[in-house]
């Protein structure tokens, strides 16, 4: 077994691989770029060695930088984590060179699997079912044109050494084609290296399932069932599962004894995940369709180790140093029911934009890299689990992904793994920085969600108006209206003792009108009980003037909130969505109404940045007249370009911005007359 390996990664996935190679008494090395100099995985580490600037093109995709550090550290192997340099072919033959093993599959597999386009063609020789498309080289635009066209519409344009949601753009017409096929080709060059691009014909009402591989040297391959993906924002992961709620026993068995079919044709050992669809529009769900193969962990194997029991990056280790698989397939088993969110740095309300910045307050549901040290860790503490790689006071930068932590729940059952989630997620303190933990909640809620079906357009066709808060209930207003009293209560009893005009303990009692949204709730704290608009409502809860969270109990079941004191009450977030609460003595509130109503400024006429990022393209001239929904500007920011279009016809009045420049948030792109 090794005595130490160097990590080639960053973030949560370095911290994973440094737990287990913990646990297994094996030393670890770190490298970080000077963005990274004081994150949890440089100080996890035994070792640590600076490898560059932030961009990570200067840093984290330089081979010869991590071997130099193996070198310097006497490291015997290298595992790659996922992203960056882990399905680099060339990175794996000049770590062999150098005597350093991989910690991954062969070469020739990674060569084989890890380029989608050589792929596809693999897996039609092998007699795989694969998704009509065109397999070989574009030339151009008007080429990628002609090949849509032949395909027929809708088409997926996805770049070859593409992943993680990054170099993909579906077309449903020719305008879509020519407008994001060399966006495509930018981000597969920008974040892989490769410009190259397939099309495919898009399958309709798709359910995205991958089946996890883990095979060793000695020829011995088994699959650990399949985790379902289908809930994506922009062809990227947001709720994994495992199982999932749509496969079949019979399902199951056939997809996974297919692709570990097409494992043993490229000889592969270690971790690997292949990425099937399957068709909406085939009752019987047998209809599935080989998409890709990641010679890589993913992601989101943390719920597949929460079913199984099995430590992928353990198994990944010894399958590098040589060992045999201690298990076969009849091994392999299903116990209860995992979920995974992840947890992004990106506004949901103000349609998902990224959000950089730092983290001024971060405090998770659970202990990160915590676990209960029962025969399977992988779950967690009483079925939380939080996988992360950042730290309070730290900075989500703009040169990495926007993933702040993995929350990962398990549960004898699915319904029970989504309710931990939704008690987690409440409790999941983010400030600083924009996050989705309220539209990740909003999700677990959701009718459609919990009956388990899914298709990979959910929260398109969910959420066509962007996201505004989770669905509330009468219920929950009414018990969020007598939180509310009873924080303004005890907030006054305070202001009273401050003041002196109090001596003495008393029980704190008051009348309040409280209103939430256009919902207005008479709230009344008498010395025995609490009553909304007449009505007893039971709350047990503890709370000191300044607290930020609290947990408590309403009408017998628990709750998590979060409060931010506003100038007439507070900002309430729980299950979801955030309310703000006016809350005015009984006998104030009337007055209130006579107040005059501040009216924002209209700012329709300029084109503001919405995130920190770089201007990639102006698609417009000053003098030029814009119809609404025309393209104005391309930026791009955590890796992703984002197009902001025209909301209204008008004339370009003046261009404030340079293509190459580096923007701030609300910088101002461009004015309209």
């Amino acid at each position: 077994m090794f005595k130490k390996i160097l990590i080639a990664n960053r973030g949560e996935i370095a911290c994973r691989v440094m737990k287990t190679a913990r646990r297994m008494g094996i030393a670890t090395v770190a490298v970080y770029s000077d963005a990274d100099a004081r994150a949890p995985f440089v100080k996890m580490a035994d070792e640590a060695v600076h490898i560059g600037p932030p961009p990570a093109a200067e840093s984290y995709l330089i081979a010869d930088k991590i071997i130099a550090a193996c070198k310097q550290t006497g490291a015997e192997a290298v595992h790659p984590g996922y992203g960056f340099l882990s399905e680099r072919t060339s990175f794996a033959e000049a770590l062999a060179k150098e005597g350093i093993e991989f910690i991954g599959p062969p070469v020739n597999a990674i060569a084989a699997m890890g380029d989608k386009i050589e792929s596809k063609k693999l897996a039609l020789e092998a007699g795989v079912n694969v998704v009509p498309g065109f397999v070989g080289e574009i030339d151009d635009t008007d080429h990628a044109v002609k090949i849509s066209e032949e395909i027929g519409y809708p088409v997926m344009m996805k770049a070859s050494a593409g992943g993680g949601g990054k170099g993909m753009r579906l077309a449903y017409s020719e305008k879509d084609v020519r407008e994001g096929f060399e966006a495509t080709k930018r981000e597969g060059l920008n974040s892989f290296g490769d410009d190259r691009v397939f099309i495919e014909k898009f399958i309709e009402n798709p359910r995205h399932i991958e089946i996890q591989i883990l095979g060793d040297k000695h020829g011995n391959i088994i699959y650990l069932n399949e985790r379902e993906c289908s809930i994506q924002r922009r062809h990227q992961k947001v709720v994994e599962e495992a199982p999932s709620p749509f496969v079949t026993p019979k399902m199951r068995k056939a997809m996974g004894e297919q692709c570990v079919a097409l494992s043993q044709a490229v000889n592969y050992h270690s971790a690997g995940t292949v990425e099937l669809i399957v068709s909406g529009a085939d009752p019987s769900g047998e209809s599935f369709y080989f998409l890709e193969m990641n010679t890589r962990l993913q992601v989101e194997h943390p719920v597949t180790e929460a079913i199984t029991g099995v430590d992928l990056v353990e198994q990944m280790i010894r399958v590098a140093a040589g060992e045999k698989l201690e298990m076969t397939q009849d091994d392999v088993k299903i116990d209860g029911w995992a979920i995974e969110n992840r947890v992004y740095a990106e506004d949901p309300y103000r349609g998902f934009l990224p959000s950089t910045g730092r983290l001024v307050h971060y405090q998770p549901p659970a202990e990160p890299w915590a676990d209960d040290g029962a025969e399977n860790g992988r779950r967690g503490v009483d079925g939380v689990r939080v996988d992360d790689g950042v730290y309070e006071g730290g900075e989500v930068s703009m040169f990495y992904d926007p993933m702040i932590a993995k929350l990962i729940t398990w549960g004898e059952t699915r319904d029970e793994a989504a309710d931990l989630q939704i008690q987690a997620l409440d409790a999941f303190r983010i400030e600083g920085l924009g996050h989705n933990v309220d539209f990740l909640s909003a999700i677990m809620q959701h009718d459609r969600f919990r009956s388990g079906e899914l298709t990979t357009g959910f929260i398109a066709e969910e959420y066509p108006d962007g996201f505004e808060g989770a669905a509330t209930f009468d219920e929950l207003k009414r018990g969020l209206a007598a939180i509310g009293g009873v924080l303004a209560t005890i907030d006054a009893d305070r202001a009273r003792r401050i003041n002196q005009q109090l001596d003495g303990p008393t029980y704190p009692t008051g009348d309040w009108s409280v209103r939430i949204g256009d919902s207005d709730y008479d709230v009344s704290l008498g010395e025995e009980d609490i009553t909304v608009d007449g009505e007893a409502i039971a709350i047990d809860m503890e709370y000191t003037p300044g607290d930020r969270m609290i947990h408590l109990e309403l009408a017998g079941d628990d709750l998590t909130v979060q409060l931010a004191k506003t100038r007439t009450g507070y900002d309430i977030t729980a299950r979801g969505a955030k309310h703000s609460l006016r809350i005015l003595p009984a006998h104030v509130a009337p007055l209130a109404d006579h107040m005059i109503e501040k009216i924002p400024p209209d700012l329709s006429k300029f084109l503001i940045c919405p995130m920190p990022g770089l201007l990639v393209k102006l698609h417009v001239d000053e003098g030029e007249e814009v119809q609404p929904g025309q393209p104005l500007a391309t930026v791009e920011a955590m890796k992703m370009e984002n197009i902001l279009r025209a909301e209204k016809a008008g004339t370009i009045a003046k261009i404030n911005a340079e293509q190459g420049e580096s923007l701030a948030v609300d910088a101002i792109i461009l004015e309209l007359e």
